[in-house]
């Protein structure tokens, strides 16, 4: 039962409110600075994925999801994965969005179009 009351304590110690206003005002500036530095990139990976899209004549509604597989596969090139290793996980990625019902050309032209990502050889 000590450990439950604990874990209550704990938990509610660092969610008080005083104490992440504190913290998020401290972190701030350094979290302002980092979003401007990425955005340009991912506004211009977003644009690219959508000229892509209307070059196949996807459904409007379906470009949240297709926007969603190319906003990971750009959180994988800036975790600084490439080659081989980038190659894998985009086919993963590829596989996990065609069985969310998205169609894998038009993936794959994202893949290639977008991030110039090479297939997997087999």
């Amino acid at each position: 039962m000590s450990n439950i009351l604990n874990r209550l304590a704990k938990w509610t110690a660092k969610t008080n409110p005083e104490r992440v206003k504190a913290i998020l005002e401290e972190l701030r500036a350094t979290m302002s600075a980092n979003m401007q530095a990425v955005l340009p990139d991912l506004i211009a990976v977003e644009t690219r994925t959508k000229q892509v899209l209307n070059q196949r004549g996807t459904p409007t509604i379906d470009n949240p999801n297709y926007l969603a597989f190319a906003r990971e596969l750009w959180r994988l090139k800036r975790k600084q994965f490439a080659g081989d290793a980038l190659t894998r996980e985009t086919a993963i990625l590829l596989q996990k969005w065609v069985g969310r019902g998205l169609s894998q050309p038009v993936l794959e032209a994202i893949r290639s179009q977008v991030f110039t990502v090479s297939p997997p050889t087999p």
